[in-house]
């Protein structure tokens, strides 16, 4: 049967979770672009006078912690509160937290923390999962949408280090509240959006109980276990990117603040990723839908492949770098920015393709749990991050780039090896979500 699903624009509630997703991620970049640079300025200085071993340990502790409560408001959505509901709540709470932070005292910095986890566990997972049950009538252009989302979230990554260096340079010491300031005003103008226009995002909402006009074909139980078994498989391998790629915000800020040729405020260098992702996405797009007129396209498990491909190379560079002269002493900026350029390809295909994988496999009725599932496996690479970076003043950095090297071609070989199990798995769900959405 011939369709026009293909033909469809994309739905109208994009833009909607676009912007909302943009400034809530503007909110979220704009203290963990300086958090790490906070925790170790002395208290003369306004910060908090902590170790490189306690930044670490306390970066890596928050940024795993703030990506594994999402399993949790995926399933507080699914089971209670639905989509929406969740969506607002977790706003709220992140809203208090980055006001939170602009308070010096030491308990107010960890209660702070603990609100951005509990919000971001419950607005993260569930906005995601909103987009993807958008395009229940138009599967086949899920991947271009997360792709669109995903320079949502990049446009607000990108201006919120511009926005933390200006406003820490104000002041010397309350500079860096102004900036956990600034966040929190990011976070009530994604609220607003989302409230605004929340007529356009209805059809993505799931409460609980509620079926859906556009309903997948009723798996058989092999069918789901094979589901979620490719997903645990992607989960683990996910784990090596996150502990690669969240090093931007620790020991690549520090590289840059301490091996690099520059006056310029070091999280100002954590700009450079969501710049390459504002400029690479379109063209990563238009060469996939090139692929898919010819039929060429190849499964999203072997685009992700190539994406830790890429991160391993991104390392090589910075290995390369602190073997030039950076293990001891300073070197051209450029050899960061290309390491960015090429690690940021390699998020592309990594990344909003992951999202969109958990949106086509995840049996609908636990769609929000395996969603909050995948930042869960964040939240594992997040504390490796963390964990790892804590050691960055007891080796070589060239060493420390290598170990990272080599973690990412691991994952990169584990996907290989598991594609002939991954990509039949992918095929059959994109079937049925096709069938289901012509018949519909």
């Amino acid at each position: 049967m011939e369709t026009n699903l293909p033909k469809k624009s994309h739905p109208k509630g994009l833009p909607v979770l676009f912007f909302t997703e943009m400034w809530e991620r503007f909110s979220f970049y704009c203290m963990l672009s300086i958090l790490a640079l906070y925790m170790k300025e002395s208290l003369e200085n306004g910060g908090l006078g902590f170790s490189i071993f306690k930044t670490g340990q306390i970066y890596g502790a928050y940024i795993g912690l703030v990506y594994f409560t999402p399993l949790l408001g995926g399933l507080i959505a699914d089971r209670y509160l639905g989509i929406r509901r969740t969506i607002i709540i977790g706003g709220l709470f992140m809203m208090a937290g980055h006001f939170l932070l602009a308070f010096r005292p030491l308990p107010t910095f960890f209660a702070a923390l603990a609100c951005l986890m509990i919000g971001n566990g419950l607005f993260k997972p569930n906005i995601s999962t909103m987009l993807g049950n958008l395009y229940r009538d138009i599967p086949a252009k899920k991947d271009d949408g997360y792709n669109i989302f995903y320079m949502g979230i990049n446009l607000g990554a990108f201006m919120s280090p511009l926005v933390a260096a200006s406003l820490r340079n104000l002041h010397p010491i309350h500079g860096w509240h102004y900036a956990f300031a600034a966040a929190g005003v990011g976070m009530i103008i994604s609220l607003i959006t989302f409230l605004s226009f929340q007529k356009h995002v209805r059809a993505g909402e799931s409460a609980a109980g509620a079926t859906d006009r556009v309903q997948e074909v009723v798996l058989t139980p092999q069918q789901a276990r094979r589901r979620v078994q490719a997903l645990l498989v992607i989960f683990g391998v996910v784990v090596f990117f996150w502990m690669a790629f969240h090093q931007n915000g620790l020991t690549l800020t520090f590289w840059a603040e301490n091996a690099t040729r520059t006056t310029l405020n070091p999280e100002i260098f954590q700009s450079i990723n969501p710049l390459f992702i504002l400029m690479f996405t379109p063209l990563v797009v238009a060469f996939w839908n090139f692929m898919r007129m010819r039929r060429r396209e190849p499964s999203t498990a072997t685009k992700m492949s190539f994406g830790m491909l890429l991160t391993a190379l991104a390392f090589t560079i910075m290995a390369v770098a602190g073997l030039s002269g950076g293990d001891t002493g300073r070197v051209s900026v450029w050899w960061l920015i290309n390491a960015y350029a090429v690690i940021t390809v390699g998020e592309l295909l990594l990344s909003p393709m992951g999202l969109s994988l958990v949106s086509k496999l995840a049996p609908w009725k636990i769609r929000g749990l395996m969603m909050g599932g995948w930042f869960a496996a964040t939240a594992v690479g997040n504390y490796l991050s963390g964990f790892l970076g804590s050691f960055w003043e007891r080796m070589p950095h060239s060493t420390f780039f290598f170990i990272l090297v080599v973690t990412s071609l691991f994952a990169a070989g584990i996907l290989w090896a598991l594609l002939r199990f991954l990509n039949p798995v992918i095929k059959e769900a994109e079937d049925m979500a096709r069938k289901a959405a012509e018949a519909a």
